[in-house]
């Protein structure tokens, strides 16, 4: 158990907490949730014994192991699998200890110890994690010093849960993941038995891992049961007075009520719809949480908006021999709102930086509309800030006649009020880094916007603000995210790289994540050879199974649905303790139903196999 008892924590003149009381049962999964600077990150470094609170104690057991990903990873030539490896102090220590203790009873006593931690298949489980983390068998072999710093960041994850912890602290861990990844990073997570903080920014992943949430608010602390939905309804209700919220559930509401009429006819768009129409009915659940957001601002269209923009004409890339993007054709139009989906290697930021102009084609040509403004974002871009100039300075720089006063308005929808618009930005976090690189894009008023990976170190409030804005803009967008929240809410279609091909994916992001599996599963059966065929038993063994599963997924579908019920009828909203049981409820069905889902869809392809 996690205790916090008249907790004050202070950093410079910054008060972040003050006499806070919070108590953390042991095996809870806890998501903490707060805008940047609240006092999250401190919070972790008060538990790692980093930081001392100003009055108050921390109490947590002192036999507890914690794990935590390292920020830096040293140049070293220690293969990946071994660098992972080490993560396992204890398998460290007693492979140590084995080498230097001669036969008897010690060694012995060391044999025993590391088959109850399960020491024997260490070098298995450090593979299967680097795999689940993108590592092709090839690479796993490298030493660290080859791999670029994001795939480093990859390493240190996999080395932190090989770690077998009781607490596992995770800031902002998908920031240097893709999509792909983050829908394995979650199924691992959701399996972890210790006590895990995490501090995310990513809606669908706070969903799908904690059953609670710490919210960070004015300097104190509060806990909700569920997840961040289940704490959405829950802080909304209690801002329910508020109608000023109303305004943007219009907007976002109106969006999605275009997309559905737009393509209700289309049998080709029908997951998209329903995907939509879902989303529909839980705006007015989401929209008063985001009351008291302090980012407010728009993508305003250009002042001319030509109908086709772009056209690529069997246009291929490569960086050497082999194309990495081949014979690709593409029409990109105004209006055009497409999320590009595709696993990690595939070829997204490589597509991206060709439409934005930083490379050419190998073969092929591009057409670009007369006086295109393209507005592209990346993550390499923040360091491409001026750090000795201020925020305005920036603007002022794109264009020099514009009144300050202006300026200073603008930059206040994206946070940079008072004296942060006119300070030097080099000790910016990286999130404010990105809230001036997304305002220096809004305020060129491009006719396309490529966005790859623009929610990395925002926090939630920013990210709904940029949901919000890149729904009304009217221009084309192209947007490459693991935020599954902003993919499904701004864009109308789908397009998928694999394999250096580009093509138009039929179906949700859902389908999107069976998709994945799909692969995982060929994937691994390349590997290990064809399934042998089974007997009939085995397979009757399978089909009662499935229809075991199928009956659990009928009964928790309909649990589910009279919850769901339950919670729509506002009358119940006056009994909080009822409320708080219901979605603790709603949030174990979910989960569940995750876990089903897997097991029908592994022992689905069980069966298919055996028929081959």
């Amino acid at each position: 158990m996690i205790t916090l008892r008249n907790l004050s924590l202070q950093r410079g003149t910054k008060l972040l907490l003050q006499n806070v009381n919070l108590t953390l049962p042991k095996g809870q999964k806890v998501g903490f949730v707060g805008p940047n600077g609240c006092g999250k990150s401190s919070l972790f470094a008060l538990l790692q014994g980093r930081l001392i609170p100003e009055s108050g104690e921390i109490n947590l057991p002192i036999s507890w192991v914690i794990a935590q990903i390292e920020q830096e990873t040293p140049a070293v030539e220690t293969l990946a699998l071994d660098y992972v490896l080490e993560g396992d102090r204890e398998l460290q220590q007693i492979e140590k200890a084995l080498s230097t203790t001669e036969e008897g009873i010690a060694q012995a006593q060391l044999h025993a110890r590391l088959q109850a931690i399960d020491g024997y298949s260490a070098r298995a489980r450090a593979a299967q994690l680097l795999h689940g983390l993108g590592f092709g068998p090839e690479k796993i072999t490298l030493p660290v010093n080859t791999f670029s710093g994001g795939w480093r960041m990859r390493l240190n994850l996999a080395r932190t849960l090989m770690s077998r912890s009781d607490l596992l602290l995770l800031d902002e861990p998908t920031n240097h993941l893709d999509l792909e990844t983050v829908l394995w990073f979650e199924q691992w997570l959701q399996h972890y038995p210790g006590t895990l903080l995490l501090i995310s920014h990513d809606r669908d992943f706070l969903d799908n891992v904690v059953d609670t949430i710490v919210h960070f608010h004015q300097h104190s602390l509060t806990s909700y049961t569920g997840n961040y939905a289940a704490f959405e309804q829950q802080w909304a209700t209690q801002l329910a007075q508020q109608q000023a919220a109303f305004e943007q559930q219009q907007r976002e509401i109106v969006h999605i009520q275009n997309f559905v009429n737009r393509f209700r006819a289309k049998a080709t768009k029908a997951k998209q719809v329903q995907s939509r129409l879902k989303a529909l009915d839980r705006m007015e659940k989401i929209a008063l949480a985001h009351l008291n957001s302090p980012f407010n601002f728009t993508f305003p269209g250009p002042a001319t908006q030509p109908h086709q923009l772009l056209q690529l004409d069997n246009v291929s890339v490569a960086y050497t021999e082999q194309p990495v993007l081949q014979k690709i054709r593409l029409q990109i139009t105004s209006g055009l709102r497409l999320g590009l989906l595709g696993v990690n290697g595939a070829g997204k930021s490589t597509f991206i930086k060709l439409l934005a102009g930083l490379l050419k084609p190998a073969q092929g040509n591009i057409i670009y509309a007369n006086d295109l403004t393209i507005g592209y974002f990346a993550q390499h871009q923040l360091e491409q800030l001026d750090g000795r100039q201020s925020p305005l300075q920036h603007v002022q720089a794109l264009s020099p006649t514009v009144t300050e006063q202006e300026i200073r308005t603008f930059l206040g929808g994206f946070g940079f009020s008072g004296d942060w618009a006119f300070g030097p930005i080099l000790n910016f976090s990286g999130g404010e880094k990105a809230r001036l690189a997304l305002a220096l894009l809004v305020w060129q008023r491009p006719h396309l916007l490529l966005l790859d990976e623009p929610t990395n170190h925002l926090d939630l409030e920013m990210r709904h603000a940029l949901t919000l804005a890149l729904q009304d803009y009217p221009g084309a967008l192209i947007l490459v995210s693991h935020d599954r929240h902003l993919l499904r809410t701004t864009t109308d279609q789908f397009f998928l790289l694999d394999q250096g091909q580009l093509k138009e994916f039929q179906g949700d992001l859902e389908d999107y994540r069976q998709y994945l599996l799909e692969q995982r599963r060929a994937e691994a059966s390349k590997i290990e050879g064809k399934p042998k065929r089974l007997e009939n038993q085995q397979r009757r063994v399978l089909q009662n199974r499935l229809k075991k599963l199928e009956r659990e997924l009928d009964k928790l579908t309909l649990d589910k649905q009279t919850l769901d019920t339950a919670l729509a009828d506002p009358a119940i909203y006056a009994n909080r303790e009822r409320v708080q049981q219901h979605l603790h409820q709603q949030t174990l069905l979910i989960q569940q139903l995750q876990q089903i889902e897997e097991n029908w869809l592994e022992t689905t392809g069980l069966l298919e196999s055996s028929t081959d």
